[in-house]
């Protein structure tokens, strides 16, 4: 259980932060940089929302939110072939799965794309857009990490679904893709 009744610590003010392990890194170190890219990602779910109140969307995004914070604690725990005392919080098929299930039922009303999107049209489209960016930026922190550390192959799924996700969830805040802003290659020539 989480308990937090003194928010700083002075342990970070050597430039380290704890791991659920226990374990110190320096603070940019890639294991932070990814749990860090994805609490970023986070938070810009969390302005979305603020388009989105009591729509079947605003469901779907809290539970992501909530994801994120069990990929967060993924990442925070390093694996280790060493018995632990407590069952690590790790990002499950499962819920990878409910991604794909939420995509195809969005992705079920919009029409084939004829060309790339811009990241414009609706205020919720353009901040679903943002996040969609920060999440492939933690997936980018979530594979150079996997080149050195071993990481959880269900969280680089879990990450790579989202932002899938908030691509068409995107379209979809666009009138269901009538509202999308299409790129015109060349257009300014």
């Amino acid at each position: 259980m989480v308990r937090l009744n003194k928010i700083y610590t002075r342990t970070g003010d050597d430039g380290t932060t704890g791991l659920v392990s226990g374990d110190r890194r320096a603070k940019d170190d890639a294991r932070i940089e990814a749990f860090g890219t994805v609490d970023e990602a986070n938070c810009t779910i969390g302005m979305a929302r603020l388009y989105t109140s009591g729509s079947e969307l605003d469901a779907v995004l809290s539970r992501i939110q909530n994801d994120f914070f069990d990929l967060g604690a993924d990442l925070a725990t390093p694996h280790t072939d060493e018995k632990l005392e407590y069952e690590p919080l790790r990002i499950v098929a499962a819920q990878v799965d409910w991604l794909e299930t939420q995509i195809d039922r969005l992705n079920a009303d919009l029409e084939p794309l004829r060309s790339f999107v811009l990241p414009a049209g609706t205020a919720l489209a353009t901040h679903l857009h943002l996040a969609r960016t920060i999440a492939r930026r933690a997936e980018r922190a979530m594979v150079t990490l996997a080149a050195n550390e071993t990481i959880n192959p269900d969280a680089l799924r879990y990450i790579n679904r989202v932002s899938d996700f908030l691509f068409v969830a995107a379209r979809h805040a666009n009138a269901k893709g009538e509202g999308d802003v299409l790129w015109v290659p060349g257009k300014n020539r």
